[in-house]
């Protein structure tokens, strides 16, 4: 593995561990793709640092599980914000 990807890799797990970020997010900060985030997290970062890794997939496991209590508000929001408009 590359230094930059191994570097990258730890870079992007450590924003995950300190913020509890999604993959989705974490791509926007970085300025990457969602795919290359989750390719580091799930496949480099076990590579690279294991306990990290375990950490991290806790944190990714807990944010797929609330992913459609996240979608459901998102969904009221913007249904609300354009009924508003509407008035």
């Amino acid at each position: 593995m590359k230094a930059y990807i191994k570097e990258r890799t730890l870079q992007l797990a450590e924003h995950i561990s300190q913020t509890e970020d999604t993959i989705r997010r974490t791509a926007q900060i970085f300025n990457l793709s969602k795919s290359t985030v989750h390719n580091d997290l799930s496949k480099r970062l076990r590579k690279v640092d294991e306990k990290k890794y375990e950490e991290v997939k806790k944190i990714l496991d807990k944010n797929f599980e609330e992913k459609h209590i996240r979608g459901g508000q998102s969904t009221k929001k913007k249904y609300l914000q354009n009924r508003e408009c509407e008035r």
